[in-house]
């Protein structure tokens, strides 16, 4: 069975995950490169293992996290649409079974707010880690006074955290923001589109979603 280490090492699809940050860095978009995708494809498998599902359900989270932002590569926009073909390509050649490849595609394919639906586990598990990662080193722009909302949100961000509750009830991501550098509805203007898709993908895994920020329970 194809793993998560195996693909890590694998040259190919390392030259395709470090070329499409270089195509959003060359856009000013923020950083979406093997920090970004291992935080989301590790996150995604805990949130499953934390749940009950199986081990290689989650390996099969970590594969899609680990790809599923190789759609850029072509263009930002429909990039999770594109990232599942490039990613049922890339898999395909490795040998994967079908049954694998179409779980880890339907999760890559869905995990954009623009048209992604929480339709499996994984796509939810995949949602949920994506959106989750929101964070300072995220920002590549040095120059402050030219950032803009993006750069601002992120920078903002000292700390960050999702956790599923003890009785496994609800996941709540908690954010530390810097409200002299990003205001809380500076998050929600450019953000509010992902927390809906989140509260969808946790629905999904059997879960309420909460927001808390600053430890004040916005959602």
């Amino acid at each position: 069975m194809i793993s998560y280490i195996e693909l890590r090492k694998n040259e190919e699809i390392n030259t395709y995950i470090a070329a499409q940050d270089e195509s959003l860095s060359a856009l000013g978009y923020t950083e979406h490169s093997f920090a970004h995708v291992t935080k989301v494809a590790l996150l995604a498998a805990d949130i499953l293992t934390a749940l009950g599902h199986s081990e290689r359900t989650a390996e099969l989270a970590r594969i899609a996290g680990y790809l599923h932002d190789i759609g850029n590569l072509v263009n930002r926009h429909g990039h999770s649409e594109s990232g599942a073909l490039i990613a049922f390509r890339l898999l395909d050649k490795l040998g994967m079974e079908p049954t694998e490849i179409a779980v880890i595609t339907t999760a890559i394919g869905n995990h954009d707010e623009g048209t992604g639906v929480p339709v499996s586990h994984v796509a939810a598990a995949l949602i949920l880690a994506d959106k989750a990662d929101v964070r300072r080193s995220r920002v590549r722009n040095s120059d402050f006074s030219t950032f803009d909302i993006h750069d601002r949100v992120n920078y903002s961000v000292e700390e960050s955290s999702l956790e599923i509750s003890e009785n496994k009830e609800s996941i709540c991501l908690s954010l530390k923001i810097d409200t002299k550098i990003s205001t809380v509805m500076d998050y929600f203007e450019i953000f509010l589109d992902r927390m809906i898709l989140c509260r969808k993908a946790a629905e999904k895994l059997g879960l309420a979603f909460k927001l808390n920020i600053n430890g004040q329970e916005l959602l």
